[in-house]
Order: C-alpha cells, then structure tokens, then sequence
C-alpha cells in the first residue's frame, strides 16, 4: 500500500506530501489545478520516462519519494537485484532528477538504476490512465492480456523455444542457398583470400619479431660501433690494457696483504666478484659483435615483410593473429559452401522435425489459451453486469495462423452491445465510455491474478456519466476491499464513494503558481462535490445533493463491510 507521496519541484507543485490510506482515494479539482502532476510523479518514482521540463521553474532538480506498507519480501523485482523491505515491511522508493537530464534513484538508501526502480515499482502499483482504453482497440494486444491473465509463462516459453530453433534452422538454410551465379562469386572470392595469407606464410608473434629485427638493422652501423667502444674498454688493445685485464691486475696487487686487514679482505673479495663480472660481459660483448652480421639485403628483406604484413592487415585484420583467424573463418565457410548441398539435406531434415516440435508447442499453448480464455469471458462478463452493461456480451475469439514468435494463433476481443447483434470487434462498435468500462474490467480481473497492492486510475471515468458513473463508482469501491485504489476523477458519483478525497487546488503567491493537496473533511467535501456537480455556483440545492450523494456512499461502503 502506498502511504505516503512526497513532491519537491515537480511542475507547480513546490512541495507537497500526500498521506494517501486505505480503501479508495480519491483526488479532484478543476481542470488545470495538477491532478495529473501528481499522476506524473507517481510515474517518475515509479522508474517511468521523465523530461527537464517536468522540473519547477526556477529550481535546479525536482524529487519524488514513495513510502509503502505491506510489501511482500518474495517479490521478484526485490530479490532479483538484492532489495528488501526493513523488518517492518516498509519499502522507500526515491529519484531525483536534475536539470542536466541525470537520475539519481534509491531503493530503501540504496542506489539502483532507473530500470532496476522501473522493475521494483511495477510489483508495487499499477497506473490505469484515461486513455489506457484505447489499447483495446489494438488487437495485438489482445493476446497479451490474455497470457497475463491465463499465466502462461511456461508452456509460452517452451513453444519459443522451440520456435527459436525454428527460426535459426531457418536463417542457417536461407544463407545457404544462394544462386548459383553468387555462389561461383564468393567461392572465388574466398579462395583468393585463402591463396593470399596462405602466401603470406603469417606466424603467430612474427610481428613484433620482425619489428625488434628492422629496428636493429637500420641501427646496424650506430649498433657495432658501440659494441666495439665496450669491448675497447673491456679488453684494451695491444697497447692499452682494458678494465678486465686492470682488475686482475688490482687483485694481484690486493692478494697477498688481503688477510692483514678485514676490510681489505672485504675489499679483495668484492675486486674478484667484479673480474668475474667483467670477464663475463668481455665474452658476452665479444660475441654479440662477431655475430652480428648487417646485411642490407636483409633490411630490405626485413622492409619489404614490413610492408606486405601492412597492406594485409588493411584488408584482413589489425594483428596477425586476427589475420589468422580470419583466414580459418574462410576456410571453414568454404568448406561450408562446397558441401552446402550436402548440409541443406541435413537441416531440411532437421527442419521438419522443429516444424514439428512448434506445431505440438504452440498447439498446447493455443489449448491452454483456450482455457484461459474461457475463464477470463466469464469474469469480464462478471464485471461488464456490475457495470451496468448486462447487454453486452463479451467473447475471445482464435484464428489460426503462421507460427511467430507469439505463437500460432490470433487472439480478438468481440463484442455486442445490445441484444441481438453479432459479436464484433471490439475496435468496431465500441463507445469512449463502453471501452472505459471493459478496460476497467479487465484491469480488475488481471489485478486479482497479481500481487499489486495499489492500483491507481487516471480519469478512467471519460465518457462515462449518470448510472453508469454510479456502477463505476460502486465497482471501485468493492475493488478497494482487496487493494489500495486511487482515483483521479470528475465525476461526483465517484468522489463520493472514496473513503478519504483531496482536492488538488492551484492559487498564486509572490507572483508564482503553485499547486496543493488537501485532505478534505466532510463539509468541504459537501461544497467540492457541489463544485463538480453544478460548477463554480454552488447553490445550497447542490449542497443537500452533495450530502445526499455522500450518505448514499456510505450505506454503500457499509454494505461492502458486511
């Protein structure tokens, strides 16, 4: 249940905190005061789409918090991203929205995306706007209705699956058989890719070989004379001794007094690590520079590699090792295309037994559909009575059709608005009010298969006046027994049969709009129905109908009571 809605600067409403209760709620006011502000920043706590325009003029962010009782600890959209309500069973849903179009959401303190805040507050409450009635007359959404209704989660996913292996079979198959004008083009496209690397004899890691090689050969003149200047200051010459000969010649010295003195003796023996050290990169240096052999042959050879990896990693990919597994991916697609025959017969095979596996997968799911469907005409019918529409009649209509991804069948709303007639579409015959109406039977119906404890309705009351309006009334009423209900409404038949009614009212001050919600007691109550009933004039006639029309509701409630 949502108990508390709190607003800072969402549109004109500066700030605002709504203490919503059980039962029915309903909010009023004149057209333009922000009743659907408030509707607004249910869906924007909700995880729903939001603009900078919804921002209060002059105001940096706008922030909306929801406070709800009773959740469920189990429910999906908490326990899949690691949410929970406190040990109370209260759960705080909160987003901020900034000028710079960022969102800053919370869940209970902690931070979710807006999908995560998304998929949290469609378990919590659902939002019924006034022209949610219009997508009845969208039969795509027909089907839809009916698999929430009838729970058809698993024989639905078993036939997609099935269906799934279908449509890649399919897609595999429709690559393969290409003319054979275009075959002849990508065979001989493929195999002078292939005959190209190939040629090209690539080796894992060659690059950077071949880099380290061509860098040395083109420093090849700067490379010896370097080594020969160590090795000169290492060995010496016939003339000049070197530091490997000097520091023998230094330990020779040392050796026979190095026991008189510790620290001689130290020093003797790091003089021999050093020979030892110098000797060895005398030889390592000496070979180096009898190894090395500069060649310019070998630069261009070196250069010329260098230049072919380049004009090959242009068409074929940006390592060599991309190179080569672009080249097995031509092999291997080659090979595809030269056994192609060979490989259609096996997934035509394959094929008809997925054609197969759909038909019986979505013939359990047409049967389970069917159902359903029986089921959810007989509550709508339920419903439809309840709401003074005893002479329409409701039904679910299947035609068959090609598997797709929502399975093998067509589902169609039909009904007849009076006795008599033939069943129709629905999108055909009905009224602004009549869709109303069964848009607010199916939501009923669907609600009860949920766990949703709110359910909120957006001036679902267009088209609807006079008896009906009262049926509405009556209809949102029993619904509140069961769950939460708030409702945006012009109709004093149902603002009357709320258990607890706002007024939203707008007023001006310091030369800015600015917009409240007001917790009405039974005298104002009296004058807003009386507003809503006969205008601005309220008359003291409008007034004892007001009263009436609240005494009336309340042996009503006291009915629902019992």
């Amino acid at each position: 249940m949502l108990e508390v809605l709190h607003i800072e600067n969402i549109a004109v409403i500066e700030q605002a905190d709504i203490q919503f209760r059980r039962g029915f709620n309903a909010l009023t006011g004149e057209t333009g005061a922000g009743k659907s502000i408030v509707i607004d920043a249910m869906g924007a706590v909700l995880g729903g789409r939001t603009s900078r325009d919804l921002i209060r003029t002059g105001a940096a962010k706008a922030f909306v918090s929801a406070e709800f009782s009773e959740v469920p600890a189990n429910l999906p959209g908490l326990t899949e991203n690691g949410l929970a309500p406190d040990e109370d069973g209260h759960l705080m849903l909160q987003r901020e929205i900034s000028g710079d179009g960022k969102n800053a959401c919370r869940v209970n303190g902690r931070p979710v995306t807006v999908a995560q805040l998304r998929q949290v507050g469609s378990e919590l409450l659902n939002i019924h706007g006034q022209h949610d009635g219009a997508q009845l007359l969208d039969e795509e959404q027909h089907g839809a209705y009916l698999d929430r209704f009838g729970r058809t989660d698993g024989p639905f996913a078993a036939y997609q699956e099935a269906f799934g292996v279908l449509a890649e079979l399919r897609r595999k198959i429709s690559a393969l058989q290409m003319d054979e004008a275009e075959k002849a083009r990508r065979v001989d496209s493929l195999k002078f890719q292939i005959g190209e690397l190939e040629r090209a004899e690539l080796q894992p890691g060659e690059e950077e070989e071949l880099e380290q090689r061509r860098s040395l050969l083109r420093n090849g003149e700067k490379y010896l004379s370097a080594l020969s200047a160590a090795d000169y200051c290492l060995n010496g010459d016939d003339e000049n001794a070197g530091a490997v000969s000097q520091l023998q010649n230094a330990g020779a010295a040392l050796a026979n007094v190095r026991r008189l003195d510790e620290t001689l003796s130290e020093v003797f023996q790091r003089l021999e690590t050093l020979q030892s050290e110098a000797y060895d990169l005398a030889e390592i240096i000496s070979d180096l520079r009898g190894a090395f052999d500069f060649s310019p042959e070998e630069l261009d050879a070196a250069e010329s590699r260098t230049d072919q990896l380049y004009r090959l990693k242009k068409k074929y990919g940006a390592t060599v090792e991309d190179m080569l597994d672009y080249l097995e991916q031509c092999r291997k697609e080659l090979d595809a295309i030269e056994t192609a025959d060979d490989t259609l017969i096996f997934l035509e095979q394959q094929l008809a037994k997925a054609r197969k596996n759909v038909q019986t997968a979505g013939a359990e799911l047409t049967a389970v559909r069917k159902a359903a469907a029986a089921d959810l005409e007989a509550r709508i019918q339920q419903e439809l009575r309840d709401l003074d529409m005893n002479r329409v009649r409701f039904a679910i209509a299947f035609e068959e059709k090609e598997p797709s991804p929502d399975g093998c069948d067509v589902v169609r709303f039909l009904m007849s608005a009076n006795a008599g007639e033939d069943l129709k579409p629905i999108a055909r015959i009905a009224s602004g009010g009549e869709l109303a109406r069964i848009m607010l039977a199916l939501k009923n119906v669907l609600a009860e298969q949920e766990s949703i404890g709110t359910m909120v309705f957006d001036e679902v009351d267009t088209g609807v006046s006079g008896r009906a309006a009262q049926k509405v009334a009556e209809k949102l009423a029993q619904v509140s027994r069961r769950k939460q209900v708030l409702c945006v409404t012009h109709l004093p038949q149902l603002a009357a049969m709320a258990d607890t009614h706002f007024s939203v009212e707008k007023g001006e001050r310091d030369g800015r709009t600015y917009t409240e919600v007001v917790l009405l007691d039974r005298q104002r109550r009296t004058a807003e129905l009386a507003r809503i009933t006969g205008g601005s004039k309220v008359t003291d006639a409008l007034l004892e109908s007001a009263g009436e029309l609240l005494d009336g509701a309340e042996a009503y409630r006291e009915t629902l009571a019992d």
